[in-house]
Order: C-alpha cells, then sequence, then structure tokens
C-alpha cells in the first residue's frame, strides 16, 4: 500500500470558505466569484495536484474580518492575508508567492 502521494505544488493557499460566502463573489473580472475559484481561473492552475500550486477552500480559519477573505500561504503561514472583494488577483498573487515579480 502507497503511503506517500505526490503533487506538482510548490505551495498550497488556504481560502476560508465561510469568509467567500459572507462577502458574496466580489472577485474576478467581473467580480461574480469566489476567491478560490477567480485566482485559479486568472493564474490558469491545472486541476488537482498537477498544478503549480493548490488553492484550497476550507471550512473556517477563525478571523472572520467584515467584508474580507482571510488567505493563508501554507509556504508561508505566519502571515495571513485578508482579502477584500475587487482586489487586484495579480499583486494578490505575487503576495501569495504564486507569480514571480519582474526585474
Amino acid at each position: 500500500m502507497k503511503s506517500v502521494v505526490r503533487s506538482n505544488w510548490k505551495t498550497a493557499v488556504l481560502v476560508c470558505r465561510k469568509c467567500s460566502k459572507k462577502v458574496d463573489g466580489g472577485f474576478g473580472p467581473k467580480g461574480n466569484q469566489p476567491l478560490a475559484k477567480a485566482l485559479k481561473k486568472h493564474l490558469s492552475l491545472k486541476k488537482g495536484r498537477k498544478g503549480d500550486a493548490g488553492i484550497l477552500e476550507v471550512s473556517c480559519l477563525g478571523i472572520c474580518p467584515k467584508g474580507a477573505v482571510t488567505v493563508v500561504n501554507g509556504a508561508s503561514s505566519r502571515d495571513w492575508l485578508l482579502v477584500r472583494p475587487g482586489a487586484d488577483l495579480d499583486a494578490l498573487s505575487v503576495e501569495l508567492g504564486l507569480i514571480a515579480t519582474g526585474g
């Protein structure tokens, strides 16, 4: 029986599902997608373990900010982000370490 399963992920980003429901979308080009879905689409990540990163919705991270979504980068779990609807997904991707900055 196999006890290890590998992925291509460099990091796993945890997005609070409860926060996402409270802000009722607010992300993506039209501002109508949950943050996790908008971020996956924005970065064109492959599904499942084949992607460069995993963006996972989790039940509740216990912060519960008003008008924002709590996000944690598993590779840098000391600093949690509170992301407001309409946030710049390029800037957020850089801050989470999902894409490198230019120059």
